[in-house]
């Protein structure tokens, strides 16, 4: 993993890395079912201790910088919070950490909304087998 000094990563951001930065549920549930991604929840403990999907990893963005350890650096990182301000700076420190870092568009929200009735159920056991 090669870090990024941040006016590096500025002065080469285009319209690709604008691109590359987001990802939606479809390719994010692919990339999962590959285990190809790790999907990481960096809400704030209060918020995860109320409501938590059942999937990813919770790391707080504060805990973040110590934390690294517990990331995967072979897979993509794909950072989520409600809609996507935190996740956001998430993916752009782990960026300039070298990793491939991505931010779920549809936030967590969009993902709860996603993962209901059979579709909760059907993805769970694509996910876990």
């Amino acid at each position: 993993m090669k870090e990024l000094d941040f006016g590096e990563y500025l002065r080469n951001f285009g319209y690709d890395e604008r691109k590359a930065m987001k990802i939606q549920m479809k390719e994010l549930f692919e990339l999962l079912e590959a285990d190809k991604a790790q999907l990481v929840d960096i809400r704030f403990p209060e918020e995860y201790e109320a409501w938590h999907l059942g999937i990813g990893t919770h790391i707080p963005l504060n805990e973040l910088p110590d934390r690294l350890d517990e990331l995967d650096p072979s897979k993509t990182i794909v950072t989520m919070c409600p809609h996507y301000d935190r996740a956001e700076i998430a993916r752009l420190f782990l960026k300039l950490k070298g990793f491939e870092a991505r931010y779920l568009t549809d936030g967590m929200l969009g993902l709860v909304d996603y993962l209901r009735g059979d579709r909760a159920k059907n993805t769970l056991k694509r996910l876990k087998s």
